[in-house]
Formats: C-alpha cells, structure tokens, sequence
C-alpha cells in the first residue's frame, strides 16, 4: 500500500539477471542440509515481538518501520515472521516471505540491501499478516517479526520490546474479519481507507522466548513485473431481482474448532454472498491491446476485464483514483467461462481483493499471491479510475538460463514452456499442487515436481527443505501416531491424512536417496518411513493385503475414488512397492518378502483374465466379494508397481499400450473400464510407455493430453477438464517426459556422473536441449540429414556416455 509501481518497471532481462545472481549468492551463503540452529547462528539483537496480548488474535495486520544511516557496504536484512511478511526499502519492495518450515521452527532470510539503499536516512517497512489460522498453506502459529539490519559487525536496526529501533503499529486499513479465502487457505484481503494516507495505530510491543531457526535452504522468488497485454472484455452487474438458492462453501459454513476463522454472523463482509445476488453481463467480448496508458473508467455496478496471456502467480497491484467514495474490486481467474467471463467463486475460492475507500488516489497491491490470467476490475459503489494494473510475480527463479527445450514442432515447444510456467509458480519454498487455491505442499504431487526439479537446476534445494519438514517435529498432531500429513507444513485439526500419499512419501524418498547420494538424510528419516509402515500393518488381513483402511483413500481424481473400501487393490499394489522401498534402504528383507507375497496376492484374487478389478467388499458371513468395478489407472498401477509386466501380462498390456490413450473413450472402446485423469493415471501412462520404449506414441499422446492446456492457459492443469486447478505442479513432469523420451537424454545421473543418450523413433527433423549439472552444463543436439542422425552432446569431462540408438537410423557425431 505504499509503492509506487512506475518506478519499478524494470527490463525483464535485467531483473531476471539481477534477482538470479541475488538468489544463488544469498543461497551460497549459507544454507544446510538437514541442519537447523540456535538463534545466535541467525540474529545478533533482534528478539521477537508482537502487538502485546495480540499474538495469537486472527488476521491481525501490523507495521514495523525503523530509520538507519550511514549502513556501509554488504548491508542485510534478517528476517524471520509468521505468518507472512512484505518488505519495502525506501518506498520500494523487497522482498516477501517467509519460506515455510515445520512446527516449531522458523526458516531466516537474509536480503541484501546495497541496491535499495539511499543516501543518508533509509526507511525500512515491514507488513506482516498474522493469521492464526489453520490451513493447508500456512501453520496456525502465535504471530511475530524478528528482523535485524546489519553491516558487518554493525547492527544498524533490530526489533526489541522497547521499539528502540523499529516501531511497531497496527495496520487498520485491512478489514479483519472477513471470510476464508478458501477451505485451504486463510483469509480474503479487504481493505477501508478514508484517505490515501494509512491508518497506523502505535503498538506496544511484546517480546518472546527464542525461536527455533533455519536456514531458509531454497533459491529467492523472482519477482519480475508484469502488465496486461490484452483488454478482453466489458460488461456489468445487475441484482437479481428473484429468489434463488444461494450457496455456502464449507469454509464459510464449517467454522469452528477443526476450521478457524470468524463465524458468518461477524463477518463485516460477505463477498461470496453479496456477488450471488448479481448476475455478471458481459457487453463486449472482443480483445484490443492494452497498453500502460490505458486506464479503466468504472461507474457503480461496471467492469472491465484484462488479460496477461498466460496464468501468472503473483500480487495484483494498480492505482486507483475516486472522486468521492467508492467500493473497487479485483476479481480474477485462470479460464474464462462460456459465456466469456470469469468466475470469482470458483471451486470455493474468494477470488476477490476488495478496497473501500475515499476521495484521493491510491497505489494498491495485495500482500498474498495469486494466480490469475484474467483481471476483472469492478467497482460497487460510487465511481473510480483504475490504472497502472500490474502483477509482481511470485515464482522459482531463472530457469531459462538453467535448462530448455526446443523440438522442430513448435506444439513440444509451447508443452515445455507451459511445464516451466507451471514448475516456476508451483516450486518455491516447497512443491506445491497448485499455486493459488490452497499452495499446499503435498505428497505425491512433490513424488513428479521432485524430478523436474532436478533436472532443471541440477540440485535438490526444495526437495532438501521438503524432507527436512517432515523430518523435524516430534511427532504430527491429530493424525494417527506412525502416520505422516498428507500435506505439509500444514495443520489438519479434523483428523484428515491420505494413506496413499505416505506411500508416496517412502517412494520418493528412495529417488531422493538415488539422485542425491544422502544416506544420512535417509537415515534420519528411517523411523518416519518405518513408523508409516507400522501404522499401515494394523490394517492387514490374513493374506497380508491392507483392508477398510482409515483415513481418505486416494488413487487419483477419476471413478477409481469411489471404489476404495473395503479392500483397494491399486492401494495395496502401492504398499508392496512401499515395503519393497523401505527393505532396499534399510536393510529389512523381511519387508521384501511381505512385498511379494502381497503381489502374488494381488494377481491371484484381482486379475479377472482381462483386467485387474479395482476392489472388493467384505460380505456379513466374512467372505470376500469382487466388485467387478474396473477403472484405467488401476491397469497402470499394476504395470507401475510391479503386479505385472509386459511379459507376464502381454495381452492386457497391448490392450493398454495400444488402444487406451486419449482417443480410446472417443472409440467407445472398453467402455466398461472407467477412464484416467491427468492426476495421476495419464501421468503413469506416460511412465509405462517410457519404459516400453514407445517414444513416438509419448510424443504424439503428449501433444493430445497437454497442448489444449499449453494454450488456454500457458500451465498444465489437474485434470483433463479446466474445472479443477488449471495450473498443477506435478504436470510439470512433462517436461521430464519430453527430455528423456523426446529429446533423448534420458538419464542424468549426476551421483555417479554418468549420461545415458537414448535416440528414438520420434517425427522430428530436429531437437536440442540443455540441462545443469554441479561440474557444468549437458547439451543435446540432433537433426536428421538425408536419412542419418547428426548429433553433439556436450558435458562436463568427468561424465560416462553411454549411447543408445532406437531411431532406425546410423548416427553421425559432429
């Protein structure tokens, strides 16, 4: 709320470069791997501190400003907050975090200052949002800021009780009791100003105990400022005049101890409610550019809507001026609907920033990121003009410079691109599903973004402060003890956890292990891994397979969901290869041998000859039943983990391989076998087809799957429909896909410094990509000339090449 956005339009080129060489620098400067500190190792003076009695009050927004002269060189600010903080130097952002860590421990930033800093007295302004509240995002902990700013040995500003250097004020503009934001996420931002200037209310301070710290382990976000590039329509609200139903989500409704927040009666604003008494017309739908001059004219109950071009996760920010009071609101979305416009209340969300406010010009900017490719500015009261509409990105920097794709078919080109978009905005602190509904950072989503990770940086940063998370707490409340959370740092007050994905969590912590080299991390995470598998043995019948399991059983978002009880076979194809994990790591071949005996299990009682069923039900006399139920992901399951092979299974197989895929419900083929979703059967299609060899089928089957998202949106989605999250971190995989089954490098193996080039079969004329190892840069090239592959791989001296040629045609090295 203090900035103004025309001094920060920077070349994209420059602040791309400026903000990478910051992150790697910052990163280099100390960073650890499972380790964790006292406070001395992070702040000299600095001590936490609240609004005193105020620290575990909900939404509660506070101000922390300090003055500082004469700082020197190599200044830095410290920092460390819950819940989230936004930091501007001198009028000009910072910087926003934190990086999320586990119960009890706090991760630190550390932001260099040189290029912000003026001469004589440099002003410092710290937001923080303390929230309090449970979510799947952010943990409900008490609310603090620690920050210091040094130079060497100097410490120029620290927070204290006294407020000696900083002064800490209450943020009254922000409206505080507002709904939810979402089921997962915590609350809605609305904002009342009488006046541009802000209401600042000093605040005693309250000092606390020492924290527990980390390092914050990972790469700094890029915050690259973007501007719409199209106008895409106009239009009005009108009140609906008849009596209709009205919906409540369950993140208005079910507030209460399992989901906090501010019951409906206090809420001081409504806008899930208010919006479905107006219908949203839209006058003009035809797209024109848009341009920084342009400014949008609102009278009361009008919009206008923008476009970015592709789904940005960031904080939306514009100025806004009223000639009197006026009610203006940002609403967004990812798709737009049939009709041409966006729903704001899609899937539960409040996709709406509100600011009430009076007479005067004001420079806005929400403090929580959000993803949006459209921007629906409207105003509900009053008039007023809204300019300079901007997003600041919020995303996993430098990726371009790290690793890329081109393929002579531009569509691969536009799927990769739509894979880094989506990996960027999706991998921060954590991997995350999606970056905007719930930023959630779950398990068997982070099974796929892990591996895309590794290729596009070289290292394991995210993966690293993944594990550590899960690692450090004793234990994890209100789920069964052994248990892990389904997602994570997050707080599940009803109980809720996904057995399925603390599967996951063993088998990703074995490529963890295989790509990283790190027993010892493996080792610390021995108990969890064995404490999952102790929980799970309790659920065994006699022929050892997991039955009537509690918890919300999980195979993927398609009709396999609804056939999980009592005895899942696509769950317990999982668990074998869970046991099977765990006995490799840990030297348990009693583990291996529960894991083969639960396969043979498996192939005896769910193979029908055909197909392998989905479940069965424990009849009254205790007999077991088969269903009969059949669904596509329960197919790859039983190829991916091990029930069956090509070989032991070859007519099922060809089945699957050859007439499933994306055109298989088109030619009413097997109907009565419930179809695939993108997460995550599609996905494992992809895995089995790679294994098999099929390059030019994954090409082509690519292209169907993903290339519609690529170019709705620009990221890859959830599901095969856009009526789920549009913009899902495990899609990025393809392009792990497109590295290893298109281009051909299809194993980098940076452990034991080694490279697998595999050329295949694929209609292309040509193909060339790059990705980053810890000794220097791989990169692919070929191109087909008159019948021979020419190709040059370039890689760091110290690597094994191993080739091997599936194209039908001689190479020729150049």
């Amino acid at each position: 709320m203090y900035h103004n956005p025309k001094k920060e339009i920077f070349t994209m080129k420059f602040w791309h470069a400026l903000v990478l060489l910051a992150s790697l620098l910052l990163f280099s400067a100390g960073c650890g791997i499972f380790g964790f500190g006292d406070s001395d190792e992070f702040f000299s003076e600095a001590v936490p501190v609240w609004a005193e009695g105020r620290e575990t009050e909900m939404n509660l927004m506070m101000v922390f400003e300090a003055e500082f002269e004469d700082p020197g060189e190599d200044a830095v600010l410290e920092i460390a907050a819950s819940s989230i903080y936004r930091a501007r130097l001198n009028g000009r952002f910072l910087a926003c975090g934190p990086a999320r860590g586990p119960h009890g421990y706090y991760r630190v930033d550390r932001i260099g200052l040189d290029d912000f800093l003026e001469e004589g007295v440099n002003r410092l302004a710290i937001e923080v949002a303390g929230y309090n509240c449970n979510s799947y995002y952010l943990l409900d902990q008490p609310s603090f800021l620690q920050a210091e700013v040094s130079s060497g040995d100097r410490v120029l500003a620290a927070t204290g009780p006294e407020g000696d250097s900083f002064q800490g004020y209450l943020f009254k503009n922000r409206i505080q009791k507002v709904q939810r934001f979402s089921f997962q996420r915590p609350f809605t931002e609305a904002y009342r100003y009488s006046g541009p200037e802000p209401d600042l209310e000093p605040a005693a301070l309250s000092s606390f105990p020492e924290k527990k710290f980390l390092d914050r382990g990972v790469l700094y976000p890029e915050y690259r400022i973007f501007h719409p590039r199209d106008f895409a329509a106009s239009g009005a609200f009108e009140r609906i005049k008849t009596i209709h139903p009205i919906e409540r989500d369950r993140a208005l409704t079910g507030i209460g101890p399992e989901l906090k927040g501010f019951p409906e009666k206090e809420l001081e604003y409504i806008p899930t409610l208010e919006l479905q008494n107006f219908s949203s017309i839209v006058s003009d739908g035809e797209n024109s550019a848009w341009s920084l001059e342009n400014e949008i004219d609102l009278a009361q109950f009008e919009w206008e809507m923008v476009d970015f071009g592709r789904n940005l996760t960031g904080f939306v920010g514009a100025e806004i001026e009223c000639p009197d009071s006026a009610d203006v609101r940002l609403m967004f979305g990812e798709v737009l609907t049939d009709s041409g416009d966006i729903d704001a209340l899609k899937q539960g969300q409040v996709r709406v920033l509100t600011w009430k406010l009076g007479p005067g010009v004001y420079r806005v900017e929400a403090i929580e990121p959000y993803t949006m490719r459209y921007l629906k500015a409207a105003c509900f009261e009053g008039e007023a003009v809204v300019r300079s509409i901007y997003l600041r990105e919020f995303a996993h920097p430098g990726i371009d410079e790290m690793a890329g794709f081109s393929a002579s078919d531009d569509r691969l080109n536009r799927i990769f691109q739509a894979g880094v978009e989506t990996y960027r905005q999706n991998a921060l602190d954590i991997f995350m599903d999606c970056p905007s509904r719930e930023r959630a950072g779950w398990l068997c989503d982070s099974f796929f973004t892990s591996r895309v990770e590794y290729e596009f940086t070289g290292k394991s940063r995210i993966e690293d402060a993944f594990f550590e998370n899960y690692m450090l707490p004793e234990s994890f409340a209100n789920i069964p003890a052994g248990m892990v959370p389904m997602c994570y740092p997050a707080d599940h007050y009803n109980g809720n956890f996904i057995p399925n994905w603390a599967l996951w969590f063993i088998i990703q912590l074995d490529e963890y292990s295989r790509r990283t080299g790190r027993e010892e991390q493996v080792r610390m995470l021995e108990d969890r891994v064995i404490g999952i598998l102790d929980y799970l043995k309790q659920f065994e019948n006699d022929q050892g397979l997991l039955e009537s399991l509690d918890g919300w059983v999980f195979i993927e978002w398609s009709e396999a969901n609804e056939w999980v009880q009592d005895l899942n076979f696509p769950t317990n194809m999982q668990y074998a290869a869970a046991l099977e994990t765990a006995a490799r790591l840990y030297n348990r071949p009693d583990l291996e041998a529960r894991a083969e005996e639960i396969r043979e299990a498996i192939r005896d009682i769910s193979y029908n000859g055909e197909f392998f069923i989905d479940n069965a039900l424990r009849a009254e006399d205790g007999t077991l039943d088969l269903t009969g139920n059949q669904s596509e992901v329960c197919q790859y399951f039983a190829f991916y983990f091990g029930i069956a092979t090509p070989e032991s299974h070859p007519e099922l197989w060809q089945k699957l391989a050859d007439e499933f895929g994306p055109e298989r419900e088109k030619k009413g083929l097997y109907p009565e076998v419930a179809p695939a979703n993108s997460f995550i059967g599609n996905m494992l299609r992809m895995e089995l087809l790679s294994a098999a060899g099929r390059s030019r089928q994954i090409m082509d089957e690519s292209v169907e799957y993903l290339l519609y998202m690529a170019e709705r949106t620009g990221t890859l989605w959830e599901n095969v429909h856009p009526n789920a999250s549009t913009n899902h971190g495990f899609a990025s995989h393809a392009c792990h896909t497109l590295f290893r089954d298109v281009l051909g490098l299809y194993r980098v193996d940076r452990k034991k410094r080694s490279i697998t080039v595999r050329f295949a079969d694929v209609p292309l004329e040509a193909c060339e990509g790059y990705m980053p190892t810890p000794e220097g840069e791989v990169r692919l090239a070929w191109r087909k000339i008159d019948g021979v592959i020419e190709y040059r791989l370039d890689c760091p001296d110290a690597y094994q090449v191993d080739l091997i040629n599936d194209s039908g045609l001689p190479l020729e090295e150049l």
